[in-house]
């Protein structure tokens, strides 16, 4: 089922879809309650396990998101890659300004995960963003009194991911002239977002940058 409108040949493929998602793990988590949305900006981790696509983090205790997390088979993350303004003056032709970007629409059914599965979910993170970093602060390197005192104030989550809609909407309709265009005045920026589309872009056409 398309739920969102993404002109075909800005689809992106599945396991590209699922690289931004591990590659961007800032998502937004939306959920519904009462007809009233709930959004919560939040990191998370990915993985595949047996085919399957996994999500796991952890909100604030007090966060009433948390209410619609248990059993929930309406479940929306939003990951956003990079993405940058692109000016109709790098065209050859008269036309309008656009923004090219990356973005990912993860659907699925959430659960609460229990306190053991919690600390694994948080040892996970934690090697993941420290193991590399000198004096890094891993799980066992935590006072476990502190630990138990912090994790009371959090409420852990796992989302299956049952469907994904991507877009990499990167001047794929431009000719290889404008195309070039683009990735030359983006190149010149300062700008991370910038230079990242220009190399998403400079990839993706290889060929034509010689």
């Amino acid at each position: 089922m398309i739920i969102v409108y993404i002109p075909k040949k800005y689809r992106m493929d599945h396991d590209e879809a699922v690289q931004i998602m591990k590659s961007y793990p800032f998502a937004i988590l939306i959920t519904v309650d009462e007809h009233r949305p709930l959004a919560t900006h939040i990191s998370v981790e990915i993985r595949v396990d047996e085919g399957k696509i996994y999500a796991t983090g952890h909100i604030a205790y007090g966060n009433m998101q948390k209410k619609t997390l248990d059993n929930n088979r309406d479940v929306l993350l939003i990951f956003q890659g990079p993405h940058a303004y692109i000016s109709s003056s790098w065209y050859e032709h008269e036309d309008v300004p656009t923004w090219n970007y990356l973005a990912v629409h993860a659907y699925g059914t959430s659960r609460l995960i229990t306190d053991d599965e919690l600390i694994s979910a948080l040892d996970t993170m934690l090697k993941h963003y420290e193991s590399h970093r000198e004096n890094g602060q891993l799980w066992d390197t935590f006072d476990p009194e502190f630990l138990k005192r912090q994790m009371k104030g959090i409420v852990g989550f796992e989302i299956e991911i049952t469907s994904i809609q991507a877009a990499a909407k990167m001047s794929q309709n431009r000719s290889d002239t404008e195309y070039k265009s683009i990735v030359a005045e983006l190149e010149k920026s300062n700008e991370q977002g910038e230079i990242q589309v220009a190399q998403w872009m400079r990839e993706k056409r290889k060929g034509i940058f010689k």
